[in-house]
């Protein structure tokens, strides 16, 4: 499916792709409606009108913004969040893929609409950051990745070769807003959250499980083999005192 030898750059996505989106799913469309009514302490049927308000922000940087959430609902999403923080967790075999990466290829990005808040949230608990070389966050660039200017953003901070780049995204906006741009490699994700049923996306392939792009055996010459595998030294001698991400556990 993947010829590896004409990737230079890899750029995931997080929520849904990398991790499970069940906890997002919980957060917003259950836990966030029913607490905001305990909270303010309102009639049960608000918890509907609050799953439309949140609904309206879809594909817009206020849609992932925590700070836009809590001063629009008068709560403290932060804290919410973390009253359910054990829902965060990575994809069945994100792990074994995200080592496969770092040991076969030269640069690999996560392109992610989540904000810094939650980013901070989910890094420390899932320890991503030892498999990446860069995180990028569309707050940063003040623009979604469904949009073309993200992308045009995205490779001014972190330079990448469209018809090198392979994006894996469970979103199928984002995909086609990454083909338009030009990106060549394109996969989606058949079961973002654990708790729902796969869905076939009509544009895209989608992956049930990253171990379908992988080769049977890491390939003999990958463009940037040696600067990885000296990063990699580096990092095994440094893993001899700590593990990269131990102090955390899992994100979502």
């Amino acid at each position: 499916m993947i010829d590896w030898r004409a990737i230079d750059t890899v750029l995931l996505d997080m929520d849904g792709t990398l991790l499970d989106l069940h906890f997002d799913s919980h957060f917003w469309l259950e836990h966030l409606p029913r607490r905001y009514v305990e909270l303010h302490r309102l009639d049960e049927a608000t918890q509907e009108q609050i799953r439309a308000r949140i609904l309206r922000e879809r594909g817009t940087l206020n849609w992932y913004s925590l700070a836009y959430w809590s001063r629009e609902l008068g709560v403290d999403i932060v804290a919410l969040k973390r009253e359910i923080q054990h829902l965060i967790g990575l994809r069945s075999d994100a792990l074994d893929f995200l080592k496969w990466l770092q040991r076969a290829h030269p640069r690999v990005i996560l392109a992610t609409n989540a904000d810094r808040e939650s980013l901070e949230l989910k890094l420390p608990l899932t320890g991503l950051e030892a498999y990446l070389d860069a995180i990028v966050s569309s707050a940063d660039l003040g623009v979604p990745k469904e949009a073309q200017e993200f992308w045009f953003a995205l490779q001014e901070v972190e330079p990448f070769d469209p018809s090198r780049t392979l994006f894996i995204d469970d979103n199928p906006e984002v995909l086609e807003s990454a083909r338009e741009f030009g990106i060549r490699h394109l996969l989606g994700i058949k079961q973002p959250d654990s708790t729902r049923p796969e869905k076939e996306l009509e544009e895209f392939i989608a992956l049930d499980r990253f171990a379908t792009i992988l080769p049977e055996e890491l390939p003999s010459e990958v463009p940037g083999d040696k600067l990885r595998d000296d990063k990699v030294r580096g990092e095994m001698i440094r893993s001899d005192r700590a593990v990269p991400g131990e102090e955390g556990g899992k994100i979502g």
